[in-house]
């Protein structure tokens, strides 16, 4: 009974967005004149990257009308009403817009001159049934139009042919009550975005940027519910701090892909005792881990992966059930070629850098760089506390800005990923030296899905 009465409450509130079948993207805002707060934060964050002002995507919003979300009385003028809700579908064959009109008379004039001034024939519309329908073709090719009923239109742009698919699909959104998404209903958020399998809540001020989302089929390992760990109440600062408590399965997988990747970094460590140890040590693993990434040192080109091995300062810290046991499964990297043996753990020579494998209490530190490593040590308590989130994270805007722009000429012309870390450093890099922080977390959701969040503050 209680279930069906939180279904309920969670349908009653959820958006309803007038969605076109096959879309590929979808973006839905609840009401126009509430973008306000988003659109500020996107108006100052434009200032230093151009991809994020308004006035770069507000052609999006409609097919045919230039739709100004910073200022609600443009929408009035167009005929449309800034209270109500706005959806648009995104199709391989053009898109959906679809709004509540205001002043009817007022929105047909002013789609009649944007369509001729887009290069349609003289509109020339058809009322049947209650129902007010425009399609024209285009000079250029494709066609365009709306259908119109009551307070309820959706506009169409093809893209090629004759539109016929996108008029269908807005004749019939018009004239049917749309159903609510439960999945926007989960999040907060003054718009929302859809893609394959993720949902996206966003909502801001002038300040700062929250981001929500559902998501599932992600790389992500598998985590577990929130719970006692013993990083609770460590802090560090540097490009990346994160908490995280992961299931039994998702530490199997994490451990394998360290033990790959130490393996490449270092060819000449026996490959067999690398697996039986990373098998030893995972099965003492409790799954609460905390990633100290503290800053970004590029030596030699990032197209070796010993490269970029060492190029982010790094450690990681994990909590043991059975510490003796853990050392007995390490004893061997004693034995590893030019590796020595410390008071508290091994130092493994490689090419491009030390990795460091030290044990404080019951925590396991893996690091390529001593100092980072002495500070996240240091920075370990045996006092456990709860966690509000299964992973919690803190980005330092300002040092992920300076490693991207470490990324050299060479490499980008390389290498498909360092063209597109590139392609980010110079669109982004100027907005993250002046941003304050980022901060997030990811708690796991039904289905094997995640739901995580992230907020983006400025000065």
């Amino acid at each position: 009974m209680l279930s069906s009465l939180v279904l309920a409450a969670t349908l009653a509130a959820a958006p309803a967005p007038r969605s076109a079948a096959s879309a590929k993207t979808l973006i839905h805002v609840p009401k126009v004149d509430a973008l306000t707060g988003l659109a500020a934060f996107l108006e100052r964050a434009g200032q230093y990257a151009a991809l994020l002002r308004p006035a770069a995507w507000r052609t999006e919003l409609h097919p045919f009308l230039v739709i100004d979300p910073t200022r609600p009385q443009s929408v009035s003028e167009l005929g449309l009403d800034p209270a109500g809700p706005a959806t648009v579908s995104m199709r391989e064959d053009g898109r959906v817009s679809c709004m509540q009109v205001a002043d009817a008379k007022l929105f047909q004039a002013k789609a009649a001159e944007a369509i001729t001034a887009a290069g349609g024939a003289e509109p020339k519309p058809t009322t049947r049934g209650g129902m007010t329908t425009v399609r024209v073709k285009r000079d250029m090719g494709g066609s365009m139009g709306y259908a119109l009923k009551g307070k309820e239109v959706c506009a169409f742009g093809a893209t090629d042919g004759g539109g016929a698919g996108l008029f269908k699909e807005s004749v019939r959104l018009v004239g049917k009550a749309p159903a609510k998404d439960a999945r926007m209903g989960k999040l907060p958020g003054v718009a929302y975005v859809v893609s394959n399998n993720t949902v996206v809540g966003l909502e801001g001020t002038a300040n700062a940027l929250r981001v929500e989302a559902l998501a599932s089929k992600l790389p992500l390992p598998a985590f577990q519910a929130r719970g006692t760990s013993p990083y609770a109440a460590t802090k560090t600062e540097g490009l990346l701090y994160s908490r995280a408590s992961v299931s039994p399965t998702g530490m199997t997988q994490s451990v394998n892909t360290m033990r790959s990747t130490l393996q490449v970094v270092c060819p000449t460590c026996p490959k067999e005792q690398m697996v039986s140890m990373a098998k030893a040590v995972t099965k003492h693993l409790t799954g609460n881990l905390l990633v100290n990434m503290d800053h970004v040192q590029v030596r030699g080109s990032l197209r070796s992966m010993a490269t970029r091995f060492f190029a982010v300062r790094q450690a990681v810290a994990a909590e043991l059930t059975d510490v003796a046991a853990v050392k007995a499964a390490l004893a061997p990297l004693g034995k590893f070629p030019d590796a020595q043996v410390l008071e508290d753990g091994w130092k493994l020579p490689l090419k491009g850098g030390n990795v460091f494998v030290r044990i404080k209490g019951k925590q396991l530190v893996l690091g390529n760089e001593e100092s980072v490593t002495q500070a996240t040590l240091a920075a370990l308590s045996e006092t456990g506390a709860k966690t509000e989130h299964a992973v919690d994270f803190s980005v330092d805007p300002k040092r992920v800005a300076g490693g991207l722009s470490q990324i050299s000429l060479s490499d980008i012309l390389s290498d498909e990923l360092l063209a597109g870390l590139f392609a980010a450093s110079v669109e982004l890099g100027p907005l993250l030296s002046r941003s304050e922080r980022i901060t997030g977390w990811v708690d796991p959701a039904p289905g094997g899905s995640q739901r995580g969040s992230l907020t983006w503050t400025l000065p």
